[in-house]
């Protein structure tokens, strides 16, 4: 059996074992070492499944540290190094930022999926810092950079490997470094994909485009994407190519926020028996609330988690109330999320622009102030790898029984933004804070409309995944309630990142941008 020496489960060595004899097809063999140039393989798609605690995460990083042993390339999303004809690579993908960053935080190398699909393009003269770094080049002689720039450059990449970092301990910003992106013309040879579940039939499709050999990392028993009749991407792989990771290892299982995540697996347990265990939970273990309101001091970097849009349109318009916000203006620290990018066809290399710096459908943001323009916004981009930025801005606030949402201020086009305090559970999916607070009346509300969707009642895998984006503690909220904050927001908590990119080319795609 071929398991390295970190000690795996059953079920784990299996698909270790399954996933090697894949890559063993297409001339990398983990076993002997062994390694041939790409090309002249076959190709292949598995998908490794489990519910949340079954060893997924720690499957994809022991791959991940084997293939790199061997030699085989990680492209990450800060640097892409040209690639040579006997090279191998290994992209370690998610659907969004946030999940991304889940992985970078647990020392794996991932990236966004839509960043893997464009490619930057470099300016030479800095590209052959990046290439130094890197150990495929010689140390340069930049005209404009002294000695000392690139020995700090050198310095930070030794600590943590990142290019961007290191090219801002050199004085330089990523915008001076990446000229621009485009579509990615090479394919790449093998894609991990985390969070798997997420995936729609298109997302499959272009990856399955770039990657001749795919490895899909998901969790059956979450929420699969809207308009998918309630089945995930691997539901329609053939059995031997779905690997399933059965046992909850030891450490998931002293954690009572995965226990509660389980127990939702019994098809006797109904909301009622549910809500007493939630209780039992919280009378012996503190990472388990049971609250009656919602902590507005916790929505403005996690959001409540609710069902029904309704919901989330009144508790964003309590929070604002809570922190005394103008109906006209946005406060520094309040969150966002990205709903889109509102950019005519013409300005499609702006549009790339911006969703490779993480400004993606999806992204959750928190607004830091004003920008230097009319219409545009300083942005930290949670999750992103270099996080600040400086948008055109469109910000829609949404208010109960009003169809049309009100807009405080806006640029004529750029990205579009809906609140972030709260979201939809849909939503959440990929994403993971410390502490998340669930709005329960709405998952009563779910268990009383009696849905079904895939087999099991809606209100339960809306439980579950809800409750799985915490990390840290849980908070079930019971009533319909918010409590008033203890200080006003703030921005200092965020990580002290390099100055904001100059996104403010738009201007360029018409006036008064």
């Amino acid at each position: 059996m071929s398991v390295p020496a970190l000690k795996f489960s059953e079920d784990q060595a299996q698909a270790y074992d399954r996933v090697a004899d894949l890559l063993r097809g297409v001339g990398i063999d983990l076993d002997g070492g062994l390694m041939r140039p790409p090309g002249g393989g076959g190709s292949g798609v598995v998908a490794v499944i489990g519910k949340a605690g079954s060893g997924k995460t720690l499957l994809l990083a022991e791959l991940a540290r084997a293939l790199a042993e061997l030699g085989v390339e990680t492209v990450s999303g800060d640097y892409e190094s040209r690639r040579r004809a006997e090279k191998r690579s290994l992209a370690i993908l998610a659907p969004t930022n946030k999940a991304a960053s889940v992985l970078r935080n647990r020392g794996v190398s991932a990236t966004t999926i839509h960043r893997i699909l464009y490619t930057p393009v470099y300016d030479p003269e800095y590209e052959r810092i990046a290439e130094w770094l890197v150990n495929d080049g010689d140390r340069p002689d930049i005209a404009d950079l002294p000695e000392q720039a690139l020995d700090r450059a050198h310095a930070f990449y030794q600590l943590h490997r990142s290019i961007p970092g290191a090219l801002a301990a050199a004085g330089l910003r990523g915008s001076d470094f990446i000229t621009g992106w485009k579509r990615r013309d090479d394919p790449l040879d093998i894609g991990f994909v985390d969070e798997s579940s997420m995936l729609d039939e298109k997302q499959l499709d272009d990856l399955r485009e770039i990657f001749p050999t795919l490895v899909l990392f998901g969790d059956p028993a979450q929420l699969a994407p809207v308009g998918q009749s309630g089945k995930m991407v691997f539901d329609e792989l053939p059995e031997p190519q779905r690997l399933v990771l059965s046992r909850i290892h030891r450490q998931a299982e002293d954690n009572p926020i995965l226990d509660l995540a389980h127990a939702l697996g019994d098809p006797a347990l109904d909301f009622y028996s549910f809500e007493r265990m939630i209780e039992e939970a919280a009378s012996r273990d503190d990472r388990v609330v049971l609250g009656q309101r919602v902590i507005a001091d916790l929505m403005a970097r996690s959001p409540v988690l609710v069902w029904r849009n309704a919901t989330r349109i009144r508790l964003i318009q309590a929070f604002r109330a809570a922190y005394g916000a103008p109906a006209d203006a946005l406060l520094p620290g309040e969150p966002l999320i990205c709903d889109g990018l509102e950019l005519p066809l013409k300005h499609r290399k702006k549009r790339i622009d911006l969703e490779a710096r993480g400004l993606i459908k999806g992204a959750q943001v928190v607004y830091l102030g004003p920008g230097r323009k009319p219409g545009f916004s300083k942005l930290h981009v949670i999750g992103a790898e270099d996080p600040q930025v400086s948008a055109a801005s469109i910000v829609k606030i949404e208010h109960p029984d009003e169809e049309e949402p009100f807009i405080p201020y806006a640029a004529r086009m750029g990205a579009a933004f809906l609140h972030g305090a709260a979201v939809t559970i849909h939503k959440a999916q990929g994403s993971q804070w410390e502490n998340v607070q669930v709005f329960a009346p709405d998952l009563y509300a779910a268990s009383r409309a009696g849905r079904i969707e895939a087999g099991q009642p809606l209100w339960k895998r809306l439980a579950y995944v809800a409750i799985t984006r915490a990390s840290t503690r849980l908070y079930w909220v019971t009533r319909n309630r918010l409590a008033r904050p203890t200080g006003p927001l703030v921005t200092d908590d965020l990580k002290a990142a390099p100055p904001p990119l100059a996104l403010e080319g738009l201007e360029d795609a018409g006036e008064a941008v």
